[in-house]
């Protein structure tokens, strides 16, 4: 896929986020395919995001809220085994499984979300 603004100029069209970047000729051909690597985001590595990790959800009362105390199990609409969802700025990109990593949870991704964008 080639990008063409209707003028001279060339554009890079990003496959995929390894780096398979293709220069684009303003004829709309495909230029050959330059190497690139994680060094070329290394502007964008210390820029903060968001992770989270959502096991599932439930609905309840506002009142049934207020009791809630701690040793309560709340039952969550997830079944044991089944994926979680993985955010990441709010944006769902991954499904994943709960790990144990030295006696800590950790996230075991799966599935990547590919975005429609």
């Amino acid at each position: 896929m080639s990008q063409n603004n209707g003028d001279d100029t060339q554009g890079v069209v990003f496959d995929e986020l390894e780096g398979n970047a293709k220069p684009a000729s303003a004829s709309g051909e495909d230029a050959p395919v330059s190497n690139k690597s994680a060094e070329d985001l290394e502007a964008v590595f210390d820029v903060p995001v968001q992770i989270s990790a959502v096991l599932g959800h439930t609905k309840m009362h506002i009142s049934d809220l207020l009791q809630l105390d701690a040793g309560v199990v709340m039952e969550l609409d997830r079944k044991i085994g089944e994926a979680i969802d993985i955010y990441v700025n709010d944006r769902l990109v991954a499904r994943g499984e709960v790990v144990l990593v030295e006696e800590k949870l950790g996230v075991t991704m799966t599935e990547i979300i590919k975005s429609d964008k």
